[in-house]
């Protein structure tokens, strides 16, 4: 062992004056585990440390050695309980095992380096969480508005002692004197020196307390919460109120079932009720439902229900049959004649508003019919749709109408190829109109027939001018209508008398204007007696009436 000097001994007392030891600091242990409790060495370094010993406070002034570390090599110096639970760290700090109770106080860490000495004093505090946390002597009811004893939540074996707290859905419940009351105890092991504290609740229940979490909680050394497992307890109440509740789907239509559903909120719930329905009584036992089957329109009205030991208390509610019925008149196959009147009838028997649509065939159309005169283009088949929310309802009728046919028009055109005619009668009729011609011709093509109408086409290739007839007719009557033909031949002839009376006249104006240059020539042979200047003047006329003459004769030859 180091041996300190006369001189590092008064070092020593002159430097502890001069350094007081700082505020008693604290360290956490859990109990039963092992501790580090630090040595500060802060500002002192490790080389110059000479010595470094652990001791305790065993109380009324005395201390008790625990280890010492000298030149690295450590010796535990403990005599008592402790030599075996104590060793130090590489740091100087002072690890002791299986923490008790009993080992809450003061450890000292003595530094010794070669000019100083330094005592730091650290208080031990052990902490000991509750070994479970537990509700026992659970009621098995409460009464509503009855101070009622809940439960006892015990917290075993802590250090310091466990506050718990009560909670309801989580959320914590207070000691108000009235409907909560909450009494704690705390009592210490003499042996462990540990505490089991508890804690019992008296409750007054409320109705929404029926399906209510009660749970007690702590809080561990660090801070962590320990909450117990929930208790959910059964709350007992008279009826206060019932309802009468209608189940169907929606919308309920005849032919549909209801279930009528009595439901009261006691605690516990009666199980029979009486029913009235529509001057009826039924009771019902053992059960809240009472079902109609295949209701009807009939079924309408307010319906009640009420406890059987309670009459005065009662539920009533009311009863919806939605009906849709429609009637149209006419309805089937409809024949009438054109140009007559059709009277339309829709009857709609319903629970609430409707609407109305029609359709012709297929194709929608913005109002209801009216046929106040009959046309051929009125036939096809009708349907309305009568509907009222999800319900609908359809009705229809097919109209024909019939009637003598009549041409409407008839006219000819010319081919593309100018080699033939294009004949066209279009009519309107029903049934559909047979259609023929006063000549034979080729069937162009021949249009459907629809709404009364009908069109016919023919080619023909007249020799002469004629007049054609177009002929209709079905079982109610006939019409005929007339259109004059030309012939491409006829035309022909007139055009070549053209040219001949052209050529005529070209051949006549000829001769004339020949004979004028036989006249003119004679005079200018008497009149050469005249200036050189006039002789070439007549020589220039001469020459445009030879080419007049020419051109003429050319003309005429073509």
């Amino acid at each position: 062992m180091h041996l300190l000097s006369a001189s590092c001994v008064c070092a020593f007392l002159f430097t502890a004056l001069l350094h007081p030891v700082s505020a008693l600091e604290s360290v956490i242990g859990l109990y039963g585990e092992t501790v580090e409790i630090p040595c500060n060495s802060e500002g002192i370094k490790a080389e110059s440390i000479l010595i470094t010993k652990w001791k305790y406070d065993k109380g009324e002034g005395l201390s008790g050695d625990l280890l010492i570390r000298n030149n690295q090599n450590t010796v535990i110096t403990a005599t008592d309980e402790y030599k075996d639970r104590v060793r130090m760290a590489e740091n100087s700090s002072l690890l002791l095992s299986a923490v008790k109770l009993t080992d809450q106080r003061t450890f000292t860490c003595m530094m010794v380096t070669d000019v100083d000495i330094r005592e730091y004093p650290i208080n031990l505090v052990v902490y000991k969480p509750p070994a479970n946390l537990d509700i026992s002597d659970k009621a098995k009811e409460l009464e509503i508005g009855k101070l009622t004893k809940l439960g006892t939540c015990v917290a075993r074996d802590a250090n310091p002692a466990a506050s718990i707290t009560w909670l309801k859905n989580k959320k914590p419940l207070a000691d108000d004197g009235k409907g909560i009351s909450i009494k704690d105890s705390v009592v210490i092991d003499p042996a462990t020196g540990l505490s089991t504290t508890t804690s019992t609740l008296e409750y007054s229940a409320k109705k929404e307390d029926t399906k209510a979490e009660f749970t007690c909680s702590t809080r561990d050394a660090v801070g962590a919460q320990i909450v117990s497992s929930p208790v959910t307890l059964t709350i007992t109440y008279s009826t206060e109120n019932i309802a009468l509740q209608v189940i169907s789907q929606s919308p309920l239509v005849e032919g549909d079932n209801v279930t009528l559903k009595c439901v009261a909120d006691g605690n516990p719930a009666p199980t029979s009720f009486h029913f009235h329905l529509k001057g009826e009584l039924k009771k019902v036992e053992n059960r809240d439902t009472y079902p109609i089957i295949n209701v009807s329109r009939n079924t309408t009205g307010e319906y009640k229900c009420s406890l059987i030991d309670e009459p005065s208390m009662e539920a009533t509610n009311n009863i919806t049959v939605n009906y849709l019925d429609i009637n149209l008149i006419p309805s089937g196959s409809i024949v009438k004649r054109v140009g007559k009147p059709l009277d339309l009838t829709l009857q709609i028997d319903s629970s609430a508003n409707s609407k109305v649509s029609w359709t012709k065939d297929n194709g929608k159309l913005d109002k209801e019919p009216k046929f106040n005169q009959l046309a051929y283009s009125d036939s096809g088949v009708y349907e309305c749709e009568v509907t009222m929310g999800p319900l609908s309802r359809k009705a229809s009728f097919e109209l024909v109408v019939e009637g003598a046919p009549v041409i409407r028009q008839l006219f000819t055109e010319f081919g593309e190829d100018g080699q033939h005619n294009v004949l066209t009668c279009e009519a309107e009729g029903s049934p559909k109109p047979a259609v023929s011609w006063s000549i034979n011709g080729t069937l162009l093509g021949e249009s459907p027939f629809v709404n009364g109408k009908i069109t016919q086409k023919i080619i023909v290739v007249p020799a002469t001018n004629l007049t054609v007839s177009c002929t209709v007719s079905n079982e109610f009557g006939i019409d005929t209508r007339d259109i004059n033909v030309f012939s491409y031949q006829s035309e022909d002839n007139d055009q070549t008398k053209v040219v001949v009376g052209v050529v005529v006249g070209l051949l006549v104006a000829t001769l004339v204007i020949g004979l004028a240059y036989w006249v003119y020539m004679k005079k200018s042979k008497q009149g050469s007696w005249k200036t050189g200047e006039k002789e070439n003047g007549s020589s220039e006329e001469e020459k445009k009436l030879e080419e007049k003459v020419e051109e003429n004769s050319q003309k005429a030859e073509v």
